[in-house]
C-alpha cells in the first residue's frame, strides 16, 4: 500500500472522530450536564456551575479542533497542489477551518472569561448573545465536517 492510502484514512479518522465528538458534546453531554435536576436525587447543580463544567469540557476540546484546523489546512493544500481541486471540498474545509478557529479561539475564551466574571456576568445579554453564536457555530462545524468528509470519500472513490 502507497503511504497516501495511509494519510488519506488518516484524514477520513480525523474528520469522522471530530464530527462525532461534536455530535456527542452538543447532542448527548450539555444536555446531561445542564438537565441534572432529572437526573440527580437530593443534589442539584445550578446553570452556572453546569456550565463552568460544560466549559471546561469545550476548552478541552477546543486544543483537538485547533490540530484538526490545522490538518485540514495542511491535507487540503497538499491536495490542492496536485491539482485535485474541487469546490465543494474546497468550501467545506474552509468553513471547517474557519469554525474551528472561530469557536476555540473566540467563543470559548470569551464564555469562560465571562464565566470568570461570576453567575451574574452568565446572565447578561452579551453572555447569551456569544452563547448562542457558539452553538451555532458548533452545527455549522458538524454540517461542514460531514460535506467534507463524504465529499472527500466520493472523490477518493472516483480516483
Amino acid at each position: 500500500m502507497s503511504k497516501k492510502i495511509y494519510i488519506d484514512f488518516s484524514y477520513f479518522i480525523i474528520l469522522a472522530a471530530t464530527f462525532g465528538g461534536v455530535i456527542v458534546l452538543g447532542a448527548f453531554v450539555a444536555p446531561v450536564i445542564f438537565h441534572t435536576d432529572k437526573i440527580l436525587v437530593g443534589m442539584l447543580m445550578d446553570h452556572y456551575n453546569a456550565g463552568i463544567i460544560m466549559g471546561e469540557i469545550f476548552h478541552r476540546f477546543s486544543y483537538w479542533i485547533y490540530f484538526v484546523a490545522l490538518f485540514v489546512v495542511v491535507y487540503e493544500a497538499a491536495i490542492y497542489k496536485t491539482g485535485q481541486r474541487d469546490a465543494i471540498s474546497f468550501a467545506s474545509a474552509v468553513t471547517v477551518v474557519f469554525s474551528s478557529l472561530m469557536f476555540s479561539a473566540v467563543y470559548s475564551p470569551k464564555i469562560l472569561a465571562m464565566q470568570a466574571l461570576g453567575a451574574e456576568a452568565t446572565r447578561s445579554d452579551t453572555f447569551s448573545n456569544i452563547h448562542i453564536a457558539s452553538e451555532i457555530d458548533f452545527k455549522i462545524l458538524a454540517v461542514s465536517l460531514i460535506v467534507l468528509f463524504v465529499r472527500r470519500l466520493m472523490l477518493l472513490r472516483t480516483n
